[in-house]
């Protein structure tokens, strides 16, 4: 078993390679003892569209029973819906077969333990648990039970649409998130326009992952030629959402949570935000402007989860594009429901929605940009980095290190999945960003090679 499967949030990894059948069997006695282990004992199981999700599902559910877990078996569904049922039906916690964003070859396990996911020591123990081969034994129940529906009316429930009719372009990737984003904006009088709604194992069109710029041309076309209000896509799994507005502008997820956070602040004055260590500085400022408390913490959605039960705060959001909702919603990670709120918001205005935008300060940032470093020096690498520039700067150490400058700041943090580090920069001018990318690259490539 390669031990690069078991990774920061969930288990992943290439079918056929390191997930085997044989592997998933034993990954599946491991899960099953863990749950076990911490008191659960009637397990949900979804799964994606994938062509090895339905075999590994089936692989799941033997291994769960003969570690003594019923499992309830609640079909084809994006992981949201997983979550729902974790909150909604008589569960003790639920494994969604995914393979998120990932390409087509590569498949994995998301594990919720009551309503939390799984992460960090966690996956570590189920790591354990199967490499020593000890597990619970016995013999559970399997049940089918039906969910979709009853998940698509709690969405419309929780939204209050104005008067306004909208126009709304859904690009699903051929991912799961049409599943649900298509009937649950139709069913709150929503025109939607379908692109590549149908789940589809290959992936025909593009791939699932809207934080991807050219995955995101199709919608932008297609929002052009409707003269549609907004476009929103999804990634594979339908927890992350991409947003394109009327004028074919990409919207990435910390510039998203802008105009969020003030709809939320509106009805929730005071309320504590979260977003990580990725986003932008205008997002953090804006948000105590209107009033809000932001916090800034580390990235990764099962982190940002438990980060927001334990502080109490309304929403969350990364620049991935997980937007998590507790305000008027359970608190985790659903772009059909980040979609509904925001065509809830497009709908109580007469105002097109890049008018949400106007007026923020202008700012220059890279996308995430990734540097090869070896695991074993990693995070000391970024640990030498924090130190060099705190003797100049504040440095905020949250998550890897992110270093303020006059004029802006850059990111270095350490990848919990790769052999790489994470940079992203900010500024006010573009000589500006310059200027702070070339310093802090510069340095990061020295460490590095001293290390």
């Amino acid at each position: 078993m390669d031990p690069n499967i078991f990774r920061e949030y969930d288990i992943r990894g290439i079918v056929g390679q390191q997930l085997t059948d044989e592997i998933v069997a034993t990954l599946a006695r491991a899960i099953g003892t863990f749950l076990r282990n911490n008191g659960a004992k009637r397990i949900a199981i979804g799964f994606d569209a994938r062509e090895s999700s339905p075999r590994y599902c089936q692989i799941l559910t033997r291994g769960l029973n003969a570690s003594g877990c019923d499992v309830v078996q609640i079909g084809m569904v994006p992981t949201p819906v997983l979550y729902h049922t974790t909150f909604t039906q008589n569960v003790d916690g639920g494994v969604m077969i995914t393979g998120s964003h990932n390409p087509a070859d590569h498949n994995g396990f998301k594990v919720s333990l009551e309503t939390a996911s799984l992460f960090g020591s966690q996956i570590r123990e189920i790591r354990d648990i199967a490499l020593a081969g000890q597990f619970e034994t016995g013999n559970g129940a399997v049940e089918t039970i039906e969910v979709l529906d009853e998940y698509c009316r709690d969405i419309a429930s929780r939204v209050n649409l104005g008067n306004r009719r909208l126009k709304v372009v859904v690009d699903a990737g051929n991912g799961m998130g049409g599943v649900t984003a298509v009937p649950v904006y139709k069913s709150l009088g929503v025109e939607v326009v379908e692109l590549y709604a149908e789940p589809d194992s290959t992936f025909p069109n593009h791939h699932a992952d809207p934080t991807v710029e050219e995955n995101l041309h199709d919608l932008v076309a297609v929002v052009r030629e409707n003269k549609a209000d907004i476009g929103i896509a999804f990634d594979g799994d339908g927890d992350r959402i991409g947003v394109v507005d009327e004028t074919g502008r990409i919207i990435w997820g910390d510039e998203l949570m802008i105009p969020i956070s003030r709809s939320v602040l509106a009805e929730n004055p005071g309320a504590t935000i979260i977003s990580e260590v990725k986003c932008t500085q205008t997002l953090f400022d804006d948000i105590e402007k209107h009033g809000g408390k932001p916090l800034m913490w580390k990235a990764g959605h099962s982190i940002i989860k438990a980060k927001m039960k334990e502080t109490g705060a309304l929403l969350a959001g990364e620049m991935s594009g997980h937007i998590f909702f507790a305000d008027r919603f359970y608190g985790f990670d659903d772009a059909t429901y980040a979609g509904a709120r925001l065509i809830e918001m497009l709908s109580n205005t007469d105002e097109p929605f890049s008018h949400f935008f106007a007026g923020l300060p202008k700012t220059y940032a890279t996308p995430e940009l990734r540097m090869p470093c070896p695991d074993d020096i990693k995070f000391d690498v970024v640990d030498r980095i924090a130190d060099y520039f705190a003797r100049e700067h504040n440095v905020i150490t949250i998550d890897g290190a992110r270093i303020q400058f006059e004029h802006g700041w850059g990111l270095v943090r350490p990848s919990n999945t790769q052999a790489i580090l994470v940079l992203r920069f900010e500024a006010d001018t573009d000589e500006e960003l310059k200027e702070i990318r070339n310093v802090v690259e510069t340095k990061v490539a020295d460490f590095i090679k001293a290390s």
